[in-house]
């Protein structure tokens, strides 16, 4: 029986994400905020889309949301992922505008709008922000 590779695992020191991943280390989910005008800059860039400011920081947020969307994969296209398996789209609770991606295994029973929570898996040395229902 062929054994399963590793999932990949995302770069933690790219300059516009790092601070992501750093929180995440902590088991903390954040979003980047500019320092001027407080606006929410999601995909994570070096100067705010509103504002134009380059002084931004990470902003700790509950990691609760709700489920936007889902789907269920099960043709298999990498080998560390069996199939089935599930991405999830969900929204913040705090920054609705705002949508993390999640991985689960198998084939869950998931409604759009049903609350989600973040848990942290760690996954050689780097810690994922990851979903399950609340």
């Amino acid at each position: 029986m062929a054994q399963t590779p590793p999932r990949p695992t995302p770069c933690t020191t790219d300059p516009d994400t790092a601070g992501f991943w750093a929180a995440a280390q902590q088991e903390q989910l954040v979003v980047l905020t500019c320092r001027q005008c407080r606006s929410v800059v999601h995909l994570p860039r070096p100067r705010c889309t509103q504002c134009g400011s380059e002084e931004m920081e990470w902003t700790v947020v509950s990691g609760r949301g709700h489920l936007y969307s889902h789907t269920v994969v099960y043709h298999q296209i990498h080998p560390a992922f069996p199939v089935p398996y599930t991405v999830v789209l969900v929204s913040l609770e705090e920054y609705p505008e705002v949508r993390y991606t999640g991985y689960l295994p198998g084939a869950p029973d998931l409604v759009a709008g049903v609350a989600m929570n973040v848990f942290f898996e760690s996954l050689d040395g780097v810690s994922l922000p990851n979903w399950r229902s609340a």
